[in-house]
């Protein structure tokens, strides 16, 4: 692809992150305790997760390795920061998930679809189309190198412990909902998203590229919303309790 359709691919891409933003304020993305079977036939959780995470994770991998520069220092590391996520969350993610949940089919095809997009939109700019003199060493000792990658690995953490105080929430046959407790939970409502958030952040940051920021910007689109959907069931639910929290932080909830 040439530089001037890959600027043209950014911006489609961006203006459906838009559309998308707005449009989950109106109808619920039907997946975890928003669950709709109306968004397709349900899957089991496990499965559905690898099988919607596992495309970005390989499309990546193919990209780095059908390139010139894939043993070159710097799109080496960020390749192996962007793999680290999605071997988390392709491979160990599902396989720590407790209890029989699902998740609609539609929700997996579209999240599949997102993530070969979305692992050709990062690995086409790091490995093929960034100027032959950006990613050179001298780029591990710049502020945007060094302050992007402390936010990549911050917000990873946030998102991994998060996503450990969820799990533990129930005991084995419970299916009631609680109100999260602990780490960033005592500030935000959805700390694992707040976490994702932080994360893809830094890692547009870390990589000062168009398609890093697109990359945060989807996850900002798709996560906010859904976000605020679920800090409002929380407060309908759990009122007093999550009133008197700590004041979480604005928008993200």
């Amino acid at each position: 692809m040439t530089t001037e359709h890959f600027t043209l691919f950014l911006i489609v891409m961006a203006a459906i992150a838009a559309i998308v933003f707005i449009t989950l304020y109106f109808v619920e993305a039907g997946y975890g305790m928003l669950f709709d079977k109306k968004w397709g036939f349900p899957i089991p959780n496990r499965i559905a997760w690898i099988c919607m995470e596992a495309p970005v994770f390989i499309v990546m991998f193919l990209l780095w390795n059908g390139s010139e520069r894939q043993f070159e220092t710097v799109p080496l590391l960020i390749f192996l920061f962007f793999e680290l996520h999605y071997f988390q969350r392709a491979f160990i993610f599902p396989l720590l998930i407790k209890g029989n949940s699902k998740m609609p089919a539609g929700i997996m095809l579209m999240g599949i679809t997102f993530n070969i997009l979305n692992g050709y939109m990062q690995g086409e700019w790091i490995f093929h189309l960034a100027p032959q003199d950006m990613y050179t060493e001298s780029w591990l000792y710049s502020p945007l190198f060094i302050i992007g990658t402390i936010l990549f690995f911050t917000g990873m953490g946030i998102n991994i412990h998060s996503d450990h105080i969820v799990r533990h929430l129930r005991k084995p046959g419970d299916t009631k909902h609680y109100l999260p407790k602990g780490g960033m939970f005592n500030y935000v409502t959805s700390a694992n998203y707040f976490g994702e958030i932080v994360e893809w952040c830094g890692f547009a940051i870390l990589t000062w590229s168009a398609s890093g920021a697109v990359f945060a910007w989807w996850t900002f689109a798709n996560l906010v919303p859904r976000a605020n959907t679920i800090y409002h069931k929380y407060k309908a639910m759990f009122g007093n309790e999550l009133g008197n929290r700590k004041r979480v932080i604005p928008f993200i909830y």
